[in-house]
C-alpha cells in the first residue's frame, strides 16, 4: 500500500476519507490498494484498512463486517461532522441497551444534508437539528443524541417487551425525568404507538417506577373509593431514608408491590421485615402484595386494599 495512505490510516485508527487520501496521493493509489485487498470501502467516501474486517460472511454489507465501534466511526465520517449517533445506537452509547450484531448503525442528520440510508446504516433527517447541546452530547468521544429524545425516538423500533422497562430504568437511574421525556415527545407530533408512549409517561409522572406498579395503577389502585396515593414517598426514620411505593397519607398505609422474583433470598426478606418494623414505629402499616396475587386476582387485592384503608380511617377499637 502507498506509504501516504498507510500513514493516513494509522492516523485515523484504521479509517480514512477519500477526500483526505486525494489530498495526499493520486487517485490511482486508492484503486491499487483496493485491488490488492488492502483497502476497503465502508461507505461512500469512507475507507478502512482491510485488516478491520472481523466477519468472514461475504454476504453481509461491508459495514456489518467490522467491529461495531469502527462501523460507528465510519458512519460519523460519512456524515462529515454533521451527524450524531441516534436511536438504538445512541441507546447503546447511553448504556441502557446493547445493540446486537445484526442491528444497523443509526444516524441523525440535519434535513437537507443529502445523505441517505446505506446497507447497515439507517439515516434520519431532522429539522432544526444541530450537532451541539442540548440536542447532542458527547459520549465515549463521539456525538450522541440526548437521552430523552433518544428514548422517544426508539419507542417505535424497540421490541414492545422492552419499551416501558427502558424508560423506567432511565428514570429510576436518574438519567432523565418524566417531564423531560414528555417534552421530548412533544417534539415528535407523529410517530407509531404515540398514545401508548404518552400513557407510560403519564404513569411515570404519577410516580410509578416499575412495570408492576404501572399495571397496578391501571387495574387495581385507581377508581371509586381509592385515595390518591403518593408514590415513592420519602420518609425519614432516624438516620435512615425509606421510599414508600404507594402511601395513603390519611390512613398511613404503605402499599408495597413485590416483583415476580422478589424475596427469593432470605436475606432480602429479612431486610424488608426490618424496614416494615421501622415504619411501624411511625404508625405506618405496610401491606405487601405479590406479583402473582396482583396479576392473578386483582379484584380481591382491590377489595382487601379498600377494607384496610376503611379500617385505618376509623378510630382504633378498644381492646379488653
Amino acid at each position: 500500500m502507498d506509504a501516504r495512505i498507510q500513514s493516513l490510516l494509522v492516523r485515523g485508527s484504521g479509517l480514512v476519507t477519500r477526500r483526505d487520501m486525494l489530498r495526499a496521493a493520486p487517485a490511482w493509489t486508492i484503486q491499487t490498494a483496493q485491488r490488492a485487498g488492502r483497502l476497503i470501502r465502508l461507505l461512500p467516501g469512507v475507507y478502512g484498512d482491510a485488516a478491520l474486517i472481523c466477519c468472514t460472511n461475504a454476504d453481509l454489507p461491508t459495514l456489518a463486517r467490522v467491529e461495531r465501534n469502527v462501523a460507528r466511526r465510519a458512519a460519523l465520517a460519512y456524515a462529515g461532522g454533521c451527524g450524531a449517533l441516534s436511536r438504538l445506537t445512541a441507546l447503546d452509547m447511553w448504556g441502557l441497551r446493547r445493540q446486537p450484531p445484526g442491528e444497523p448503525v443509526y444516524l441523525d442528520l440535519p434535513r437537507g444534508s443529502g445523505l441517505r440510508d446505506r446497507p447497515h446504516l439507517v439515516v434520519a433527517h431532522r429539522s432544526d437539528f444541530a450537532i451541539a447541546p442540548p440536542q447532542v452530547v458527547t459520549r465515549g468521544g463521539v456525538p450522541v443524541t440526548r437521552l430523552d429524545r433518544t428514548l422517544v425516538d426508539c419507542w417505535p423500533v424497540l421490541p414492545p417487551v422492552d419499551r416501558s422497562s427502558l424508560l423506567i430504568r432511565a428514570v429510576n437511574d436518574r438519567l432523565t425525568t418524566p417531564q423531560r421525556l414528555t417534552a421530548a415527545l412533544a417534539e415528535v407530533p407523529r410517530m407509531p404507538d404515540r398514545a401508548a408512549l404518552s400513557d407510560v409517561l403519564d404513569r411515570l409522572a404519577a410516580g410509578c417506577r416499575s412495570p408492576l406498579e404501572i399495571w397496578g395503577h391501571d387495574h387495581v389502585f385507581t377508581g371509586p373509593g381509592m385515595p390518591t396515593f403518593t408514590r415513592q414517598k420519602r420518609v425519614r426514620v432516624g438516620v435512615r431514608t425509606i421510599y414508600l411505593d404507594m402511601f395513603a397519607e390519611t390512613e398511613r398505609v404503605d402499599i408495597e408491590l413485590d416483583g415476580a422474583t422478589s424475596h427469593s433470598d432470605p436475606a432480602e426478606r429479612e431486610i424488608d421485615l426490618r424496614r416494615d418494623a421501622l415504619l411501624a414505629t411511625m404508625g405506618i402499616l405496610v401491606v405487601r402484595f405479590s406479583h402473582r396475587r396482583l396479576t392473578a386476582d386483582p379484584a380481591q387485592v382491590r377489595q382487601e386494599t379498600l377494607a384496610i384503608l376503611a379500617n385505618r380511617a376509623r378510630p382504633a377499637p378498644v381492646i379488653k
